[in-house]
Formats: C-alpha cells, structure tokens, sequence
C-alpha cells in the first residue's frame, strides 16, 4: 500500500479516500467508473517528481529534479511496474484514473502475480481458448481460496490424518497423505486427492470431490473461519460399488494395508482394521479440517524437527511430529488409533537426562536396560520432588540440579560418534530392519492407554537417535520398539507465523481428543 501510495502521490496522512475501499484483486480493476481526472492527476504530480528522479538516478546537481508525471510514461511501463506489486494492492492502483484501471485489465501483470505468489508454472496463455484470464484464475480461484492453502488435520475421531492442499497447475487440490504400508516405514508416503478446485468458467471456480472409485464429481467447500475448513460430498453415490460394501472394503484394505484379510493372522489386527474402515467411512469425505503448522526449528535443536512415520504395533504406521521446547522434545500423533488419538503426545524426551547404554553384550540383557532406566526415572522424579519442595518454600526455582550420569557397569564412552545398538531379547519390533548403530540416547516417556484412550498413563523408556532422518523409542512396560523415519516432502504454506502460534496449535489438536 505504501508504493501505491506513493504511485498515487498521496501519503497516508493526506487521506485517500479511495484506500479505504477493499475489493477482491481484479474484480475491483475491472471497474469501469472514472474517477475525476483533473483532481487526480493533481495529486498523482504532487508526489510523481521523488519517484520519478529515483527512477532516472540522483542528480549530483543541486538543482531539482524535472517534474514528471506518472501518466506520461508508456504503458508498457506501467505494465511492468503493476507486475512487480502485490496483487493484493492493485485494486487501489485501479481506481487512481481511468488510465490505470485500462492498463490492469493486462493480462500480464495477472500471469506474472500467479506465478510470483502461488508457483503457478503452467502456460498460462491457453487459457484464451477457454476464454479465461490470468486475472479470472487470480481473483476467482488462487486468491478466493488462498486460506485453505497448507497442511490441515481432518476431524475423524482418533484417527485424524494430513492433508496438504496445494497449487497444482490451475487446480487447487487437496492431497490426502498416507504413510506407507506396514512395516515399511522407510518407504515415501503414499496420497491420493480429496477433493479439487478449478476454473471451468469465468463465473465461479467449481469444487469437485474426489473420493472413491467413479470420478470427480460435485462438491462444495465452506471456509468456517481463519484456520478451519469443512468438505461436503453432494453425490455420494459416486462412492459406492457395485458390490457392495464388502467390494468396498477389500478395495480399501488393499490401499491401506496393501494386502487382503486373509494374508492378516492377527485376529486383534483384524479387528481393528475392520473397525477402522467402519468409522471412516461414514463420514463420505464430509470433514472438518483444522489447521497444523510444522514446528519451528533452531540451531541448537538435536536434529531437524519436522513430520516423521513411525510403527505403533498392530495398529500400524502412523504420522507423528517431532517438535523441541528448550529442555525437552514432543512427539505428537498427527493420525491415530482407537487407544491413543491423533493429537496426542506420544512420547516426550528428557534432554537433560542422557542414558548411557551398556556395550553390546549387555545391551541384550532386557533387565539390565531396565535397570539403566529405572534409575533415569527415579533421578528425575527427585528433582521435581525437590523442585517442588523449594516452590512451596518460596525459593523460586533455584539453580539447576546437577544431572548425573547413571553409572553403568561396562558402559560405553559417552560421545558422538554413532556405537554399536541392538535391541534387548524379547523386545519387540513390527521392522527388524532398524539401525545398528546410533548417536545418543535419552530418557523418556511413552504414552500409553486402553481402548477409547481410557486410564492414560506415562510410563518410561529411551528415546534412540540413529541419524538425521531416524530415531527410535523402547516402550519398557511394553517391551515394545517403534520405529521413526522422516517424511521426506517439501510443504508450503505450513511454517508457523510464530513460536506461540505454533504451540498453540498443539494444544488445540490435544484437547479434540482429550
């Protein structure tokens, strides 16, 4: 607004009436009313001189600069000036003079604007034959639904799930995105398109569901508010099969475990995947979605955070986010299951308490990591228990408590150079194919609860870290072992605006499914 101004030749304290009108970009240059002319070139030459001498270099003469008016130069000038501006700011720029409003009906000042703020690649001139413009695409799809770009979670129950709804071509599409199948968590996540917005007609962008096996058909999206969106299918018939439900299950098995009921043993696998495509399937792709950001990261963090898939026994893989809050780390559920919802915090790392493994031999010995974090959990429950007790003195915080490393019989040297790593006997694990060797470890807690997430609890374990893109967690109570291997996908739209919006995001997320 400023350069508008300046391009107006009136400042903010002289009052342009005409600022104060906001209109969708595009729609409002189109507007064929004439301002005065006479009154606004006065005011257009009032503040074309300054602007004008930067554009032709200071003068090392003293004398002042020539006056010139904005009017004078040729349009395929201002053509290139108008490109250059936020599109957002150019409505104003059209009702300065009938001049202007001409020039901005160019379509290329609107094809450079989707391709600067939204990546729009495509060859944007054969939209001619269908007789829609750069400006239509601008103002009636990519900035009419420019709030419901990035990463959302879906409101299904504990299941939740991410969707990444992007700029592809001169659609808008909402990707579904699915981890890969069981156990395969090194594998690149897997999508499939919700839903798709585009312009068929300079009139209105029409929104089509995706869901199911028939094709595109008629959908509608409502913007509930800032972060928060809501799909409605209008012929959910296109969903159906033609046999049946149990078609429609094997079809959906097949996609989201890649195998069929009979190659699944595990008759508490199979009841939860018959109660998953149950639950889900109701809804008919009519969802509320909310908005997640990815968490910020710093220097000084152990490793990138960012979106990781990890194993969750017979539940299978499922979506988690890696996120660092001074002394401690978080591992929050973006999918998942009936005992633990998506929301919740899965796992938590103590990184003031580094755990100091055994060699090899020792680590076999499920008792003796035990023992190792036993000792971990009672060294932290008496510094909270002492953190308190100065708290109900009135001592404040106090300095740091020291923090001790346990001593263990034939540990290995503390460093950062990757040691040898092998998961204790009778612990298990849905990938054997994990790392065998890792930097550092750390003590802390799992989540864990019964179905329904009924009688939640925290109980101990050790967080692994293999590498940059992979870590590990041993739940001690489960004698279990998940697996994490980084998301590797490139998100826009999805950073945070600020640390506190990004905390307040997750505590949003948690109590949907506290």
């Amino acid at each position: 607004m400023a350069v508008c101004a300046r391009l107006c030749g009136v400042g903010p304290s002289r009052g342009c009436r005409r600022r104060q009108q906001r209109r969708d970009p595009a729609e409002t240059a189109a507007a064929d009313s004439e301002p005065d002319t006479d009154l606004e070139e006065e005011r257009i030459e009032a503040g074309a001189a300054e602007l004008c001498s930067e554009w032709s270099g200071r003068s090392s003469s003293p004398s002042p600069p020539p006056r010139c008016s904005l009017l004078e130069l040729p349009p395929e000038l201002l053509v290139e000036i108008f490109a250059s501006l936020p599109g957002t700011d150019l409505p104003s720029l059209a009702q300065v003079c009938t001049k202007f409003c001409r020039i901005l009906h160019n379509d290329t000042i609107w094809r450079r604007r989707c391709r600067e703020e939204y990546g729009v690649c495509e060859n944007l001139r054969k939209l001619e034959i269908t007789g829609v413009s750069c400006r239509d695409v601008y103002a009636k799809l990519l900035h009419r639904y420019r709030h419901i770009l990035g990463l959302w979670q879906p409101d299904i129950g504990p299941y939740g799930g991410l969707l990444n709804v992007v700029v592809d071509g001169l659609f808008i599409i909402g990707w579904m995105y699915l981890p890969p199948h069981d156990p395969h968590v090194d594998d690149p996540m897997r999508f499939k398109p919700l839903f798709r917005i585009h312009l068929m007609e300079r009139k209105s962008a029409t929104v089509e569901c995706m869901y199911g096996h028939r094709g595109p058909h008629n959908g509608h999206i409502q913007i509930v508010k800032k972060d928060e969106f809501s799909t409605k299918c209008n012929q959910t018939e296109h969903h159906r099969m033609s046999g049946g439900r149990q078609e429609e299950f094997r079809t959906w098995l097949r996609e989201e475990w890649g195998r069929t009921l009979e190659d699944i043993f595990h008759e508490h696998m199979q009841e939860l995947i018959l109660m998953k495509f149950i639950y889900t399937s109701q809804y008919d792709n009519c969802l509320t979605y909310r908005r997640i950001y990815l968490p910020p990261s710093h220097p000084d963090d152990l490793i990138r955070p960012g979106l990781f898939k990890g194993t969750y026994g017979s539940h299978g893989l499922e979506i988690v986010m890696l996120s660092f809050h001074g002394k401690h780390a978080r591992v929050t559920k973006i999918t998942g299951d009936p005992n633990i919802p998506a929301g919740q915090q899965t796992v938590e790392i103590d990184l003031m308490h580094r755990i100091q493994l055994p060699n090899i031999e020792s680590l076999c010995n499920f008792n003796e990591l035990s023992r190792i974090v036993l000792e971990a959990q009672e060294q932290v429950r008496q510094e909270q228990q002492r953190q308190e007790d100065r708290t109900e003195d009135g001592e404040g915080s106090g300095p740091p408590t020291e923090v001790r490393e346990p001593e263990n019989e034939g540990a290995a040297p503390l460093k950062e150079e990757p040691v040898q790593f092998v998961l204790p006997v009778g612990v298990s694990s849905r990938n054997e194919n994990y790392p065998r060797t890792c930097r550092m470890c750390f003590y802390g807690t799992g989540l864990i609860a019964g179905h329904g997430f009924t009688s939640p609890e925290r109980t101990p374990g050790v967080f692994i870290l293999f590498d940059e893109d992979r870590f590990g967690f041993i739940w001690l109570e489960l004698k279990s072992f998940s697996l994490y291997s980084r998301v590797q996908a490139t998100f826009r739209n999805a950073d945070a605006p600020s640390p506190q919006a990004f905390e307040e995001m997750l505590k949003n997320i948690q109590s949907l499914t506290s």
